[in-house]
């Protein structure tokens, strides 16, 4: 503070040395006094300042529910704030100030580890104390409470002389906590139950993928633990089956890039269980950083596909002979068809096998044992297939051949094998061989055929003439 000390005097006449000197102390005077007053004012301000934060501090401090401790180590005293007091339910008086009796309020599984927390504080093994323990309140119930502190002062040695802290009630917190992980369990042990994979998939931008939920169903979907899946995931990749591996991962960048509902059945080849069916089920959501969350379920279908692949047999396979029935023979046929008319120079031989004289068998065997005829000869027509060949039984005793690539000297080749093998191997029924022969008519498939009707009838057509010549023999359609 700064200002100007001005003298003046009613006389006209200079004034005297000795009245100056009282003028200057005078104006030393009264800058000592400014200035005192100024520091005074600057003090009260100051003390005005430290009692309004000390009353904000201890407003904040109440409000919050906590509580101040002040403890001497080398006496074993413990001072409290009354807010620490209120904590437990006690008035001012009414609580002890040794460390002794604070110990018996400790509940007893925790006493131990609060000790040894404070020890290992006291033996510099840590920065501060820090623990939440339970504590019994006056009314004998017990809270939950969050003790923090640190040594304030130590002695030449090191040793703990000093130290404060506060307490904070955090029986509501804990509960709520509780209470929440009572959910997480409910929740975690109901996906474990369910027989599947219950599951987050999480992609990033740059197409990196893990799981950062996975049930315990993983270790039967994919033979595989949580741990394992948690930050990538090669090996879920690994277990997949090399020929859907392709069309998993594209199936998965479909569902991020649109942004819709993830469905994929798909096989995986896995060390204990081998070959088995997956279905999974997943809905995706865009992140904040661009990534993408599935929340999703596979589970397995194994025991499905097997039913369905043995329906798809019942559909396409003659029960009788295990041969395709005429239904998947004739489907065949026209795929035949069709690839002749894409490919110049394709062949394909078809051919109309007839057991001979089949009804006098059944007659004078029974029907048991045409069947078994009927069974025999579809294992000799089954071997003497090449592996892109067809044959179906289309009839009671009539059977048809498609050979893949084959024209009639092929074909005649081939029927002459069967109706060899036909006459070498009787069918032994009734302690007896029983001896068949078959009549075979050849024809080809030809591009410009109308529909697969027009070789079938040629075909037919000349086993029509192998029939009325006499029967075990094969005639031709030139045609």
């Amino acid at each position: 503070m700064s200002g100007i000390f001005v003298a003046y005097s009613r006389k006209e006449e200079p004034t005297s040395d000795k009245c100056q000197q009282e003028i200057a102390d005078h104006a030393v005077m009264a800058s000592i006094a400014i200035a005192l007053h100024d520091a005074e004012t600057r003090i009260k301000k100051a003390e005005d300042a430290l009692h309004n934060s000390e009353t904000t501090l201890a407003l904040a401090i109440e409000g919050s529910g906590t509580g101040i401790w002040d403890r001497n180590v080398l006496t074993g005293e413990i001072n409290y704030s009354p807010g620490w007091k209120a904590i437990l339910g006690y008035a001012d008086a009414e609580i002890g100030n040794r460390i002794e009796d604070s110990y018996t309020r400790v509940h007893p599984d925790d006493l131990a580890y609060v000790q040894a927390t404070i020890q290992d504080h006291f033996d510099q093994k840590t920065e501060s104390y820090a623990v939440e323990h339970r504590i019994r309140c006056k009314d004998g119930s017990y809270k939950w409470i969050s003790s923090r502190g640190k040594v304030v002062s130590r002695d030449a040695q090191g040793r703990p002389l000093r130290m404060i802290g506060t307490t904070t009630d955090i029986t509501s917190m804990r509960s709520l906590a509780d209470q929440l992980q009572q959910s997480v369990d409910l929740i975690t042990s109901l996906t474990n139950e369910v027989p599947g994979l219950v599951y987050q998939y999480r992609m990033l931008p740059d197409g990196q993928a893990f799981f950062p939920y996975a049930s315990e169903g993983l270790k039967d979907i994919y033979e595989l633990t949580p741990e394992q899946v948690a930050s990538e995931v090669t090996l879920v990749h690994q277990v997949i089956h090399p020929d859907d591996l392709e069309n998993y991962c594209a199936s998965l960048n479909t569902s991020a890039d649109s942004l819709q509902p993830w469905y994929l059945e798909y096989r995986v080849i896995l060390p204990r269980q081998g070959l088995r069916w997956r279905q999974g089920e997943a809905r995706p959501r865009r992140l904040p950083d661009g990534s993408t969350l599935w929340y999703g379920f596979i589970t397995d279908i194994t025991e499905r596909k097997r039913i369905e692949i043995e329906l798809q047999g019942f559909a396409t396979i003659d029960f009788l002979t295990q041969l395709p029935n005429r239904r998947y023979f004739m489907t065949r046929m026209e795929e035949e068809l069709a690839r002749a008319r894409r490919i110049a120079g394709a062949r394909t031989a078809v051919l109309m096998c007839d057991l001979d004289h089949f009804k006098v068998i059944n007659d004078s065997y029974g029907h048991a044992i045409g069947d078994l005829v009927l069974k025999h000869f579809a294992v000799i027509l089954r071997n003497a297939l090449r592996r892109n060949d067809t044959v179906g039984r289309v009839g009671g005793e009539e059977f048809a051949v498609v050979l893949f690539d084959a024209g009639v000297a092929e074909a005649e080749i081939f029927a002459q094998r069967v109706r060899s093998q036909l006459a070498e191997t009787p069918l032994m029924a009734l302690d007896q061989d029983i001896h068949v022969t078959v009549s075979i008519g050849i024809a080809v498939m030809h591009a410009n055929d109308a529909n697969i009707d027009v070789s079938l009838c040629r075909s037919d057509a000349a086993l029509y003439r192998a029939k009325e010549a006499g029967r075990n023999r094969i005639e031709i359609d030139f045609s």
